[in-house]
């Protein structure tokens, strides 16, 4: 039933039941009939008044219905960009703005939806290529030397080494992403009351690159405050946030490349730890997405330079999980500046 339907009976109702009771006191003798007749006309007059006056009233409030209704509506039929003018009453106001802030929530979530959608499909197609491309790599030279086709020695070993390489690389990519879920699925630690020192973190690391930068003649410099530097963190995570830092710049470092660490004190008890290299660097525009799962840059991020595409983006969350915040930048000349802070870690002392 309409609303106008519904106070127009509501009306008609209370001038019937006011003509019943003047019948009553009618039959009784409490009125004569002039008087009836009268009370008749006045209680009719007054109901079509009324009902003139409902109708009037009743049309803004409609209004108002209608178009929350309407608003309603649209956004079931996947309008969410749909908001309703806030017009009439005051409680219709305070609907119309209630209705809105529903419709942003909305709107909201579905982009958010939409762009973890996207996100999951480029994750899937990376995944695929990143795992596809050593296993074919794999199968095509374990073809080879099942069929025997080698007779040279050196040939035959470089074809395993290519065979072990890719298995490595396989190896690697699974366990980043095993990393990363598991990170995904973590909640974090508020009250964090791991220390770790950068300087012992650092002499663990040295002996995982020695071998790559003899090969490459890059050197690596380490300059660091005389003091121990502890931080607030464990010392695995420190250690795979460095580790995937200084591989990031091993890899597009030069060759005959410099690779410098570097630590600073800021305020409230903040480290910023930077690994800067002499590469090509990255442009400004992509500064903020070569944190995003297996994102690469023509320049810097090719698929042939090795990279899974992971170890920034675990870096990332690892340092945001415990309170840090990391970026990159260009210094001066050419290169890339990638840093990342942490909260300063108290002394322990031991008795």
């Amino acid at each position: 039933m309409k609303l106008r339907t519904y106070l127009l009976l509501a009306n008609t109702i209370s001038i019937a039941f006011i003509i019943v009771l003047l019948l009553v006191f009618f039959q009784y003798m409490l009125v004569t009939r002039e008087q009836l007749i009268w009370l008749c006309i006045a209680t009719v007059g007054a109901g079509m008044a009324s009902a003139l006056l409902f109708f009037l009233l009743v049309r803004p409030l409609e209004a108002s219905v209608r178009r929350v209704g309407e608003g309603a509506a649209r956004i079931a039929a996947g309008e969410l960009q749909t908001r309703v003018e806030p017009a009439g009453l005051k409680e219709f106001k305070q609907l119309a703005d209630q209705f809105n802030r529903m419709g942003s929530s909305l709107e909201q979530s579905f982009l958010q939806v939409r762009a973890a959608e996207s996100a999951q499909r480029e994750l899937v197609a990376n995944m695929a290529h990143d795992l596809r491309t050593p296993l074919a790599s794999m199968q095509s030279y374990a073809e080879a030397l099942e069929d025997r086709v080698l007779e040279d020695e050196a040939e035959y070993r470089r074809y395993l080494g290519t065979i072990r390489s890719e298995t490595m690389r396989l190896s690697e990519l699974i366990q980043d992403l095993f990393e990363l879920s598991t990170l995904d699925a973590e909640a974090q630690d508020k009250e964090i009351s791991h220390t770790a020192v950068v300087e012992d973190v650092l002499l663990e690391l040295h002996p995982r690159f020695s071998l790559q930068l003899e090969e490459m003649g890059q050197q690596l410099r380490v300059r660091l405050p005389e003091r121990p530097l502890r931080v607030n963190m464990k010392a695995r995570h420190l250690q795979r946030v460095l580790q995937n830092l200084i591989e990031n710049a091993v890899r597009y470092s030069p060759r005959g490349g410099i690779i410098l660490i570097e630590a600073d004190e800021l305020e409230g008890s903040m480290l910023r730890l930077s690994v800067t290299d002499e590469g090509v660097g990255i442009a400004e525009g992509e500064r903020e997405r070569i944190f995003d799962r297996f994102y690469r840059t023509d320049r810097s991020r090719s698929r042939e330079g090795g990279g899974s595409g992971l170890g920034l983006s675990i870096a990332k969350r690892l340092v945001e999980q415990y309170g840090g915040s990391i970026g990159v930048e260009q210094p001066d000349g050419q290169g890339s500046r990638f840093w990342f802070t942490v909260h300063e870690g108290k002394k322990t002392s031991h008795l």
